[in-house]
């Protein structure tokens, strides 16, 4: 669901990333109020009881793409649908799962071998650096393959 403003935003090009940016906030408000009600045990009850019924009855405004999204477990959807990763990240508290579980799901390997990358210093910059290739690496600074943008302001010198 990418819009003009999204497209035109560089950090949009980071692979594996959605920037919770002031768009993002806005177009997941719903997904986050709900996230943020699994914070009362009475909630998380009532949810776990009837998960639909509740996003039905509570949060009616979900975009069905979000209500798939709660009901799936899909935390990247989520995340590109505009809910927070500390937002969501109760609901796979609330469904018994620490946040390094999380984040081996939302990168498609095991716990341990996401805690072994972890340990390892994360995920080599090399073939991460964008989505539409964009940037190449040249020497050792990384190079935008497209004419720079004019700096505006002071520049800063020493």
């Amino acid at each position: 669901m990418k819009t003009k403003h999204t497209e035109d935003k560089e950090y949009e090009d980071i692979p594996g990333t959605f920037v919770f940016d002031a768009e993002r906030s806005r177009q997941g408000y719903h997904i986050n109020m709900f996230c943020m009600s699994l914070m009362k045990a009475e909630n998380r009850k009532a949810f776990k009881e009837n998960e639909e019924q509740y996003l039905d009855t509570r949060f009616p405004l979900l975009a069905p793409e979000q209500r798939e999204a709660i009901l799936k477990r899909q935390y990247n959807r989520m995340l590109e649908l505009g809910g927070n990763i500390y937002f969501t990240a109760k609901l796979g508290a609330t469904d018994g799962h620490p946040f390094q579980h999380l984040a081996a799901l939302m990168t498609g390997s095991t716990q341990q071998d996401y805690a072994d990358l972890m340990l390892r210093g994360g995920r080599p910059v090399e073939g991460n650096r964008s989505r539409s290739g964009k940037y190449a690496r040249a020497g050792s600074s990384i190079v935008k393959e497209t004419k720079p943008k004019a700096s505006k302001g002071k520049k800063r010198r020493g």
